[in-house]
């Protein structure tokens, strides 16, 4: 079980996350507070594993929180300002959720928290699924996105238009069918924050959408214009995902 702690300033939102907790059957609610300070507490002793934390509260906000936890737990941010996105992924947030907050998206979240807090779940995962999961989880792809900081902006990428992603230094390049999003972030976070189901790390410079790739020649993959190596350090867990594909 994933030992949960809310925290909002708005007795409702606290209500409705412990609605939704209560669905989940991999979530253990702990506790639900109005008291960031009380909360900061518990984070501190070690006996929660995942936050939803409210970013707008009067003593503390949900970004000062996340700064003073320094990663002692994850967090998902729920706030009903989208401004805020950017500054919560910087500071590793697991996801981000915007009021008011629908069930479907409340449960993607979480499972996104459970592939990261326990990932040995999972890992065990049936091979066969049935085919009305597939179907949804497929539907969720073509929905989900990220948002990302490119020059001024924040801009929205919907994860299913990407074709792969390069590393440079400090920053990344995120190439879609239409153009190239270039945006001050790193390969690790990058990798953990798309599903594995959709996206794989071929080289310490490139993540691959699996879908978009057109041929595999040695240790080179092709897509569209595009030739990507595969490095020593990846070449054996990704051939062995796409031997698990081949008829």
């Amino acid at each position: 079980m994933i030992r949960c702690l809310v925290v909002d300033d708005e007795p409702l939102a606290l209500h409705i996350l412990e609605d939704y907790i209560a669905k989940v059957p991999f979530l253990e609610l702990i506790k639900a507070t109005t008291n960031p300070i009380e909360a900061l507490t518990m984070v501190q002793e070690g006996n929660i594993d995942l936050v939803f934390l409210d970013v707008q509260m009067p003593e503390l906000t949900g970004i000062q929180f996340l700064k003073i936890a320094n990663g002692k737990t994850k967090v998902i941010l729920t706030t009903a300002y989208s401004q805020y996105a950017l500054e919560g992924y910087e500071l590793d947030v697991v996801d981000y959720l915007l009021k008011p907050i629908a069930f479907d998206r409340f449960f993607k979240a979480a499972q996104k928290a459970q592939g990261i807090i326990q990932p040995a779940v999972k890992a065990s995962t049936p091979a066969v699924e049935p085919v009305h999961q597939v179907q949804q989880q497929q539907q969720d792809f073509m929905n989900d996105f990220i948002f990302v900081k490119s020059e001024y902006k924040i801009q929205k990428v919907y994860l299913h238009q990407i074709l792969y992603i390069e590393g440079l230094k400090d920053y990344i390049s995120i190439f879609t069918p239409t153009e190239r999003i270039i945006t001050l972030q790193n390969m690790k976070k990058m990798e953990e924050t798309l599903p594995e189901r959709h996206f794989m790390r071929v080289h310490k410079s490139y993540i691959v959408a699996l879908n978009k790739i057109d041929s595999i020649e040695r240790s080179r993959i092709f897509i569209g214009d595009k030739i990507i190596p595969v490095g020593d350090t990846y070449r054996d867990q990704f051939f062995k995902v796409i031997e698990g594909k081949n008829l």
